[in-house]
C-alpha cells in the first residue's frame, strides 16, 4: 500500500536541502536545489519547500518513502495560489503518483492554503500506457514547460575511454580531431565581461534556426553566479582570434551533470570545437563529483528527430552525436482542486498572466 503525507520542510531542512533532494528516490534534480529555489525568488516566483513521507511498495515489498520536492508558487488574482512543482514530485516510478495527488489535496485543504492549481512535472519516462495512468487519476495534459522533457542523455558511469568508445563515430571522431588539432578548452572564471561573452554567444545559437527563448543577461548572471557560488556551476570556452567562439555552462549536481547553457559563433574554423567543449566538460565533472549521467538539456522528442523543421532539429543532430538514448519524459500534467477556478485559468487567466509578465519583464512566464 502506498500511502503519503505531505508538509512542509523544517528550517533544518531547508538549511540543508540539496543534501535532501540529492537523496530523494531519483536522484533530485538541479531545477529542485536550493540554488534555483534563490534564483526563481528573485524574477517572480516564491520558493516553497514540501516533503512527502510514508509508505511505498518496492519489489513487492512495503517500504518507507522520503522526498524533498521544491514549489514555485504564485497568486493570481480572484482565483488563488498556482503551485507548479518543477521537475517534481521526484518518485521511484508513476505508481506513487496517486499517492502524492492525495497528499497534495490533503494538506492544502486542511491548512486552507488556497491552492486551485498544482502543475507536477515528474522526471518519468513517458508511453502510452503512463499517460492513461495518468489520466485515470484525474491529472490533465498540459503544454510542455522545460526544453529538457526530451533530451539526450549520456551514460558516464564507465571510464573515461568507454564512454568515448560508446559516442557516435561521428561525436568521436570529432572530439579527437579537434584535439589532435590543438582545439584548447578552458575553465574560465566567472568575470562580467566572460558573462557578457556568453551571452552574446548564446545570443547566436543555431544561427537563428534553434528559436531559442532568451532570457535577460540578469536572469542569467544571478542563475549563474549562484550555481558557481554553490559549487555547482562552471563556465568553459575555446578561442578563435584570441576571443570566445564556443562556451558552455554545465552543472554539477549530485551525480548528475547537466549541460545548461550554450552557444557558438557561426561560421567557425575549428573542426570539432563544439564537441571538445563538451567533452572537456563532461570528462571534468566525471573526475571530480564521479557523474553517472550527462543530460544534454533539450532535442526534440525521439519520434521526431528527424524532422528538420523542429526548432530543437540542429541541436538534436549535435547532441545526439553523443548519444543516441533520447529520452521523453512525461512533461507537465495539471491537478486540478478547484474545476470552476480551473477553468478560468484555463481560458483566460494564465493568458493574461502570462502576457503581462512578458510585457513587464521581457522573459518567459514559468
Amino acid at each position: 500500500m502506498r500511502e503519503f503525507k505531505a508538509r512542509f520542510a523544517t528550517e533544518a531542512e531547508i538549511a540543508h536541502w540539496d543534501d535532501h533532494v540529492i537523496a530523494n528516490p531519483n536522484g533530485g534534480n538541479l531545477l529542485q536545489s536550493a540554488s534555483f529555489a534563490s534564483v526563481k525568488a528573485k524574477h517572480g516566483w516564491e520558493p516553497l519547500y514540501l516533503v512527502y513521507e510514508g509508505t511505498t511498495e518496492l519489489n513487492g515489498e512495503s517500504a518507507p518513502f522520503l522526498s524533498y520536492n521544491l514549489i514555485l508558487q504564485k497568486s493570481v488574482p480572484a482565483l488563488g495560489k498556482v503551485w507548479y512543482m518543477i521537475k517534481g514530485p521526484d518518485v521511484n516510478s508513476a505508481e506513487e503518483i496517486p499517492a502524492i495527488l492525495e497528499a497534495n489535496k490533503a494538506f492544502i485543504e486542511e491548512n486552507k492554503l488556497g491552492v486551485f492549481l498544482v502543475k507536477i512535472e515528474p522526471d518519468i519516462i513517458a508511453d502510452e500506457q503512463t499517460k492513461a495512468f495518468f489520466a485515470k487519476t484525474g491529472l490533465v495534459k498540459s503544454f510542455n514547460i522545460q526544453p529538457n522533457d526530451s533530451t539526450a542523455i549520456l551514460a558516464t558511469d564507465k571510464s573515461e575511454e568507454e564512454v568515448l568508445k560508446s559516442l557516435s563515430s561521428r561525436g568521436r571522431n570529432a572530439v579527437r580531431r579537434s584535439a589532435r588539432e590543438g582545439c584548447e578548452v578552458k575553465r574560465v572564471e566567472l568575470t562580467e565581461e566572460n558573462m557578457r561573452k556568453m551571452y552574446a554567444l548564446m545570443d547566436t545559437v543555431g544561427q537563428g534556426n534553434a528559436n531559442v527563448n532568451l532570457r535577460s543577461f540578469d536572469y542569467y548572471r544571478d542563475f549563474w553566479t549562484t550555481f558557481e557560488k554553490a559549487g555547482q556551476g562552471r563556465l568553459y570556452f575555446t578561442y578563435e582570434d584570441g576571443e570566445p567562439s564556443v562556451g558552455a555552462y554545465v552543472i554539477n549536481y549530485g551525480n548528475k551533470g547537466t549541460y545548461k547553457d550554450g552557444g557558438s559563433k557561426p561560421r567557425r574554423k575549428q573542426y570539432g570545437d563544439s564537441h571538445q567543449v563538451q567533452w572537456t566538460a563532461l570528462t571534468d565533472l566525471m573526475k571530480e563529483f564521479n557523474i553517472v549521467e550527462y543530460d544534454f538539456c533539450g532535442t526534440p522528442p525521439a519520434d521526431q528527430l528527424k524532422n528538420k523543421d523542429h526548432h530543437y532539429y540542429g541541436l538534436g543532430l549535435f547532441k545526439t552525436s553523443f548519444t543516441k538514448n533520447v529520452v521523453d519524459f512525461v512533461g507537465v500534467w495539471d491537478q486540478v482542486l478547484s474545476p470552476a477556478k480551473y477553468q478560468v485559468w484555463n481560458r483566460l487567466a494564465e493568458k493574461v498572466m502570462r502576457g503581462l509578465w512578458v510585457r513587464k519583464t521581457g522573459q518567459p512566464f514559468y
